[in-house]
């Protein structure tokens, strides 16, 4: 959420920056609700001292005898809290109405996203490794809703029996590649020095709230009963595990990672990536998150992304990275990179991973505060960092279409042969 003094202050930026996200701002009604709440303040502030002094005098007349001037006080007394009543309605009228536009406002992006309108004005930065020409190879290369089924480790079918369309069962070695990603996605993470949790896969409004997805994004979630949800992502438990809480300088950065199931009822997404497990309603991710200081946050991001590259490198799948536009980038983001894969069965890069600084946008919603005494009073909110570290899914679809060989087999990465049992290649099941 952004700091509504800093709003009040740069009213031309913050609605340059939202012309820039393509998001609605309404400058006069921010501009009339905080000029009708700092009244309301000041009304408050002003009967507050009024019946302070009067119940002064009432103590001053009652010990001199004046008994009937006191009663008189009295009703003025009784008066200014009905008009105190009243003026402190008005007051959190204003204050909710001001929390509810600023909840639905994004963050500012950072000077360095670039500006753009979607995603056809994000800038490529660079590229890793180079995609397989099958053609000269002599293969005619199979899209992974097509090399799944085949080798019987991927059953959309049952899956739609099992609950609806957009979920899938993996079975045999499809069930093993799945954990050993998993695996090895949270063993090079922890080996690059972030702490592994396991949180709940469900959490209250108040936590969805906290990173952003309530109440803005509410269609997008899966709700349970009692106001629960399902989560879309482990960015939401990671950056709320210290909620409320004040840190020490000296525990930042913190680096966090976690294996959840994710569940999304992708509900602006019809007709996008029907087939395969590109766009599913749940699928497995192993997430990043940090907290850092103001003053080391984007430098955090570059590290976060490189994180995420180290995976896809050590699995030799060729992707490259985007910075995302202003007009593209996420809710609560102030500067985003992509990764994207290369993905035979679309001829083109497929996101993978999305990295963001979400800067101090999520830490005053979830109140994540830090101290450091040495260089400022009081405390300051951190900032708030997330990436994925990979889809699993994608990650599964990647490897099945840019390893499968002539004969329809899928060769193992090297790196997740030890994760396999050894399997070296996937070849058809029963």
């Amino acid at each position: 959420m952004l700091d509504i003094k800093f709003v009040r202050e740069n009213q031309e930026a913050v609605a340059e920056a939202m012309r820039n996200r393509n998001a609605a701002w309404d400058g006069s009604a921010f501009a009339e609700l905080d000029e009708e709440r700092r009244r309301a303040i000041q009304e408050e502030e002003a009967l507050q001292a009024e019946r302070n002094a009067a119940s002064k005098e009432i103590g001053r007349m009652m010990g001199q005898g004046l008994k009937e001037d006191a009663e008189a006080v009295k009703e003025r007394v009784r008066a200014i809290n009905d008009e105190l009543a009243e003026v402190s309605r008005r007051r959190e009228v204003a204050d909710n109405a001001l929390r509810d536009m600023l909840l639905a406002t994004p963050n500012m992006p950072d000077a360095a996203t670039p500006v753009g309108k979607d995603e056809n004005d994000n800038p490529e930065v660079r590229r890793w490794g180079t995609p397989r020409d099958f053609a000269a190879e002599g293969i005619e290369a199979k899209a992974h809703w097509d090399l799944g089924p085949e080798l019987g480790i991927i059953d959309f079918e049952r899956g739609v029996k099992l609950a609806e369309s957009r979920f899938y069962v993996l079975g045999g070695l499809g069930a093993r590649l799945e954990r050993a990603l998993i695996n090895f996605m949270l063993d090079q993470h922890t080996s690059r020095g972030y702490k592994e949790w396991w949180v709940p896969a469900i959490a209250n409004a108040t936590t969805l709230t906290g990173t952003a997805q309530l109440p803005k994004f509410e269609e997008d979630l899966f709700k349970t009963t009692g106001g629960l949800y399902l989560i879309p992502t482990a960015e939401v438990q990671l950056t709320n595990l210290h909620a409320q809480e004040t840190l020490d300088v000296s525990q930042l950065p913190l680096n966090y990672t976690a294996f959840t199931p994710c569940f999304r009822e992708e509900a602006g997404s019809a007709g996008r990536d029907t087939r395969g497990i590109i766009r599913v309603h749940q699928f497995s991710k192993v997430e990043m998150v940090k907290y850092a200081t103001p003053e080391t946050g984007f430098d955090e991001l570059e590290k976060m992304v490189a994180d995420a590259e180290n995976i896809l490198q050590k699995l030799e799948l060729p992707y490259r990275v985007i910075s995302l536009c202003t007009g593209d980038i996420g809710f609560s983001s102030a500067k985003t990179y992509d990764l994207e894969v290369w993905l035979p069965c679309y001829d083109g890069y497929k996101e993978i991973s999305s990295c963001s600084c979400c800067t101090d946008f999520q830490a005053r919603r979830a109140g994540i505060r830090y101290k450091d005494p040495e260089n400022f009073k009081g405390s300051r909110y951190v900032y708030t960092l997330n990436g994925s570290g990979l889809a699993v899914g994608r990650t599964m679809a990647a490897i099945l279409e840019n390893y499968q060989q002539a004969d329809g087999s899928v060769k193992v990465p090297d790196a997740l042969v030890p994760y396999m049992g050894g399997v070296t290649v996937i070849g058809p099941e029963a």
